[in-house]
């Protein structure tokens, strides 16, 4: 790619990114039209994790709903400088799938469905400048990390499961799994230049 068509990128994405920041703030004051601009930028992205998680189109599109509810109530807790937007929001919309799926008694990820494409099929470009610098940064740190501590925190954080099943399907202690998250959670940290994976 040119040097110029990768700057124009890295602006697009920039600003995305941005506006993604300032569209949460507004909804951190309630602003009920900031609310559906976030829902348009951002329910393509977390309906796929809703999917992974709980397995099943007809239970994520329910769970979308009560993360969208939790993204209005704490969408003021969120503050500049911490996680990212797109990250902090992930994060909600997986820790509900997992408190849903332990509510329901399901594994977490046991879906027998292809998951569908993470992205909106209507033209939404901001979506998918969100999307794919995230991911592309993401893994990118991702692959830099040990095997074991790479494995275990796909498994933890991608497929929702506990730390005890992480240790039993690795065949080893629950304190192993969690040193080799924590210093990949540290490294993936440095990596990203970011504040949402200390500990």
């Amino acid at each position: 790619m040119p040097a110029l068509n990768r700057e124009r990128s890295a602006t697009g994405s920039d600003a995305a990114r941005q506006h993604l920041a300032l569209t949460l703030l507004a909804v951190g004051d309630e602003d009920r039209e900031a609310f559906r601009e976030l829902y348009r930028l951002t329910n393509a992205k977390l309906f796929g994790i809703c999917r992974r998680i709980c397995g099943d189109t007809g239970n994520a599109e329910d769970v979308l709903h009560e993360v969208y509810l939790l993204i209005w109530k704490r969408a003021g807790a969120w503050q500049l400088g911490q996680a990212s937007p797109i990250t902090w929001l992930c994060v909600i919309t997986r820790n509900r799938c997992i408190d849903w799926c332990r509510a329901q008694a399901i594994r977490p990820g046991a879906s027998s469905e292809p998951l569908p494409d993470l992205f909106d099929e209507r033209p939404n470009p901001e979506t998918a400048l969100l999307a794919k610098d995230e991911n592309i940064h993401l893994m990118r740190c991702l692959k830099e990390l040990e095997v074991r501590r790479r494995d275990a925190i796909f498994r933890a954080f991608f497929d929702g499961l506990t730390y005890t099943e992480v240790a039993a399907q690795a065949g080893v202690p629950v304190g192993t799994v969690k040193s080799w998250i924590r210093r990949g959670l540290r490294q993936l940290h440095s990596c990203l230049g970011c504040s949402e994976f200390s500990g």
